[in-house]
């Protein structure tokens, strides 16, 4: 969740908007102008004044250089953007929000589940044989999918003489092994030539092996976006992340043995009033019905104004739980999980690892 963190330095109220910004049609600014259009009479419409409106219409847009089907998210406040974020994939509805707390969840969740991973592209024309003339060339790079769809990382390029291809890649593998384990890379994913492929995945070292996941079909490397584009989805959908699947596995080890844990809106609320909270579950984003009480602090949170009242806090506001929610989870540096029920059925759709418990931890 730090990369939130530029949204929250500064104090509301704050523009949220959300726009689809791809470039796979024809006059795309043409398009974008006419969505924006829409929403800065939104804007107006919810109270945003016209030097906010128009340092929006500064960057709406503005990401030209990201090729195909994607999105944008920005976020403004006092006349100054704070956070402009690509989006991997449209917003399902165009959107415009003016409210007290940026509506961050949407760009939340278009950056879940975030797997780490390593692409790797080798090409050859020749023959499957180390014969004396012809050139392989590999490409590679590391990235958090999906957001790296859109925003791909450094990329790693070598042109091997083919005769040389075997010897190399004993020295390429080692090189790949660092950049995976920078990245903390849950899988290496593999295309390109069958022949110079399978050459390079035997040589690379045993731990960065067993992370390999072969694809076929295209693979361009010349797109402007991920190595790996499509592949990358039908490898990663519907997957967790390692280190995600690892807190899932401790809360339930936790749950069995009544260890730092919780349950349920009004305990976790609870733990994240008092900075307990080391990771929020949720087998959904909340919806926008929703509600609870806040507060100008990230742990001012609360089910009823009498409540939050009873805290201290004066003159409390009804806001949306997620806006509260991920405020929360930010200024406390509490991580997030969205797990499916599936994979863990959560009592109201909510749970808590806890950083520490004491006699005043809610059961």
């Amino acid at each position: 969740m730090s990369f939130l963190d530029p949204l929250y330095a500064e104090p509301g109220p704050f523009a949220s908007v959300y726009l689809d910004t791809s470039r796979n049609v024809a006059h795309p600014e043409r398009a974008i102008a006419l969505r924006w259009r829409r929403l800065r009479e939104s804007l107006s419409r919810q109270g945003s004044d016209r030097a906010l409106l128009n340092v929006l219409e500064e960057v709406v847009g503005a990401d030209t250089e990201v090729p195909g089907v994607h999105g944008q998210a920005v976020f403004a406040t006092h006349g100054t953007v704070v956070l402009d974020g690509e989006l991997p994939r449209p917003p399902e509805h165009d959107s415009a929000r003016y409210s007290t707390l940026p509506h961050a969840i949407p760009l939340v969740t278009q950056h879940l589940p975030e797997i780490p991973y390593m692409a790797v592209v080798v090409h050859y024309g020749g023959l499957p044989t180390a014969e004396t003339h012809g050139w392989v060339t590999l490409e590679a790079e590391t990235g958090t999918w999906p957001a790296s769809t859109v925003t791909p990382g450094e990329r790693l390029h070598r042109r091997v003489a083919v005769a040389t291809w075997h010897r190399t890649s004993v020295r390429l593998g080692h090189r790949l092994d660092e950049r995976a384990r920078r990245a903390h890379a849950d899988a290496v994913v593999v295309g390109g030539d069958e022949w110079a492929c399978n050459v390079l995945i035997r040589r690379l070292p045993h731990t960065l092996r067993d992370k390999v996941v072969r694809v076929g079909g295209r693979t361009p490397t010349d797109t402007g976006r991920a190595l790996l584009e499509q592949q990358l989805d039908g490898v990663f959908r519907g997957r967790m992340a390692a280190h995600d699947r690892e807190l899932v596995d401790i809360f339930i080890g936790r749950r069995a043995l009544a260890g730092p844990m919780t349950e349920g809106l009004a305990a976790t609320v609870a733990a994240l009033q008092r900075g307990q909270v080391a990771a929020l579950l949720l087998n959904r984003p909340p919806g926008s019905s929703l509600q609870l009480w806040a507060g100008s602090q990230p742990t001012q949170l609360a089910l009823t104004e009498a409540e939050l009242m009873s805290f201290g806090v004066r003159a409390p506001r009804e806001e949306s739980a997620d806006e509260a929610l991920v405020r929360a989870l930010v200024g406390t540096g509490a991580e997030l999980v969205v797990v499916p029920e599936s994979e863990l059925r959560l009592y109201e759709g909510v749970g808590a690892l806890l950083r520490y418990t004491d006699p005043g931890t809610p059961s």
